[in-house]
């Protein structure tokens, strides 16, 4: 019997909050931790985001396609595979869980709750980085076996924190969310919409070139 659709909404939801309780929470700690060494900061945010974001998937990916994320929810409406009458629910439902996520993250932390990053990220090398990392994430989810898409997704996010220059947000609600963050995985508001737009032209450019490669083998 398939999910309802109110538990596939509570699943975007926890999913979501969860996914940014993880890069934010793992942020601080790893700031905390690092004694002012940004290259192993990084790193150990990373390496949290690549497993929380793997357990993520398989945990909710039967119930809501664990998405996540309002780029993918917009192809997956677009190829059929999401009504669109879900769509609009599912990407309110990402960003409040996102924001919510980011909250969570701060209360656990002995944070103030509310706080808006003042990390400027912004530039043309930050935004075809987005682009780049959305691109390359929609590609994976479209192409990989279904058997694989947790560990492929998972492993691509890891590698692109290090070869983007805009650490791999790759989404929307991320975006979002990060915005409620002072800390090291924080977004400045005014950065947002730029990220934004990247991330949406990547994954309408992933969409162009998975149609043009050849059909996929049965799987």
């Amino acid at each position: 019997m398939g999910s309802t659709p109110s538990q596939k909404l509570l699943a975007e939801t926890l999913g979501t909050a969860l996914l940014l309780a993880v890069v934010i929470g793992s942020g601080i700690m790893a700031e905390r931790l690092s004694g002012g060494n940004v290259a192993i900061a990084l790193l150990a945010n990373t390496l949290a985001t690549v497993g929380g974001l793997y357990i993520l998937i398989e945990l909710f990916g039967p119930i809501s396609g664990a998405h996540f994320n309002p780029a993918v929810s917009l192809v997956m409406a677009a190829r059929g595979h999401l009504p669109w009458s879900m769509l609009a629910p599912y990407v309110a439902l990402q960003l409040v869980g996102a924001m919510l996520g980011a909250w969570l993250a701060h209360a656990m932390f002995d944070m103030s709750l509310l706080q808006w990053s003042t990390k400027v990220r912004s530039g043309t090398g930050q935004w075809l980085a987005e682009g780049v990392a959305t691109f390359g994430l929609l590609l994976v989810i479209l192409r990989a076996p279904a058997s694989r898409v947790a560990a492929m997704v998972a492993a691509y996010i890891g590698s692109a924190y290090w070869f983007t220059a805009s650490t791999s947000f790759a989404n929307p609600a991320a975006a979002f969310g990060r915005m409620f963050s002072d800390s090291f995985a924080g977004i400045a508001p005014g950065s947002v919409p730029g990220f934004v737009v990247a991330e949406l032209l990547g994954a309408g450019l992933a969409v162009l070139v998975h149609r043009q490669l050849r059909p996929l083998p049965t799987q």
